[in-house]
């Protein structure tokens, strides 16, 4: 969302804010566009600008970030304001419910906090959308991610979405459009979001004290929030140019600390980057003077599979640090095979 010096938290976002304002017909919006580069923020701010009170009657009205209702947005209290995201990424997004009286259980350890937007949270939507603007410029709901929505939560929603009340707004913000019901995506303007332009997210990444940002750009396919995220993690760049050869040589090393998902990200990008330059392409995701020299295209597409079946088995509780080791000495004899 805009701050008190009016700046967009991510530069990028300038224009497809301008164009979203410019073009917004429909009283639902759905923002979507590859993970990581904005969707979150820009949903933000579309709220921010509806009920801005110094842009009022503007026809393309970016928010103050100073006046009253801005305030309140960025306090996370604004009474025309509801967001509705899974317990698993309030905390990680720094937004916290402000009658969210399941902290202290989650605390306790009595369950896992949940990864799905459930069907009481999106009834409880649809009701503060009934009642009257407390500030008078409107009632605006914000889901995200909106694919987290179970069946359920996502029929619930549909009529809400047809025949919004009064002067309601919703924004959906999501990833995977396609894993939304159509009756869902049919009811709502769609905003897509494209990946940055590489400099601009190089810029945006030196800026925070980013090493080699070209390389953690490509690592994560483009997408520069979670590159940042990468390295408040520990993976820069002379981690990530290492680690092909590392594996090629059967090590495990720094992997055995990583989640598992990442871990098979990671070997499936350098599966996907040897395969490429097999074929006589060039890297996508590891510069290439960090690949080891191509193998057999008959033993990566093999590889490849096997990757494949174990990322759609992510949730299975696997071992990982049994899985681990099996996947580095797969790499290894995939990566040794010779033509």
């Amino acid at each position: 969302m805009v701050g008190a010096d009016g700046v967009l938290p991510l530069p990028w976002l300038e224009a497809p804010l301008t164009q979203a304002l410019a073009t917004q017909r429909a009283h639902a919006l759905l923002i979507h566009g590859p993970q990581g580069v904005g969707q979150w923020e820009l949903t933000l701010t579309l709220a921010q600008a509806w009920l801005c009170e110094a842009a009022a009657g503007a026809s393309q009205r970016k928010p103050c970030g100073v006046c009253a209702s801005c305030k309140l947005v960025q306090a996370h209290s604004h009474p025309d304001l509801l967001v509705l995201l899974p317990e698993a990424l309030r905390e990680p997004l720094g937004w916290t419910s402000q009658d969210d009286d399941g902290g202290s259980e989650e605390k306790a350890g009595k369950r896992k906090p949940s990864k799905e937007i459930r069907v009481d949270e999106v009834r409880q939507a649809i009701s503060f959308a009934q009642t009257t603007s407390a500030r008078g410029r409107g009632k605006v709901v914000v889901i995200h991610p909106a694919e987290r929505m179970n069946g359920v939560s996502a029929n619930a929603l549909l009529k809400t979405l047809e025949e919004p009340p009064g002067d309601a707004k919703l924004l959906l913000s999501c990833a995977a459009p396609d894993a939304l019901l159509p009756t869902i995506r049919s009811r709502c303007q769609a905003v897509s979001l494209a990946l940055p332009d590489p400099a601009a997210a190089a810029r945006w990444l030196a800026e925070h004290s980013v090493a080699q940002p070209e390389v953690m750009l490509a690592a994560t396919g483009g997408q520069p929030q979670d590159a940042l995220e990468w390295v408040k993690e520990g993976i820069d760049a002379a981690l990530w140019i290492a680690l092909p050869k590392q594996v090629a040589r059967g090590e495990v090393g720094t992997l055995a600390s990583w989640p598992l998902p990442r871990v098979v990200d990671m070997m499936q990008k350098l599966c996907h980057d040897v395969m490429r330059v097999a074929a006589g392409s060039v890297p996508r995701y590891f510069p290439a003077s960090s690949l080891p020299r191509a193998p057999a295209l008959e033993s990566l597409t093999l590889w490849s599979r096997e990757l494949g079946r174990i990322a759609r088995q992510a949730e299975h509780p696997w071992n990982p640090g049994l899985l681990v080791e099996s996947l580095t000495q797969q790499a290894r004899t995939a990566l040794s095979h010779r033509p």
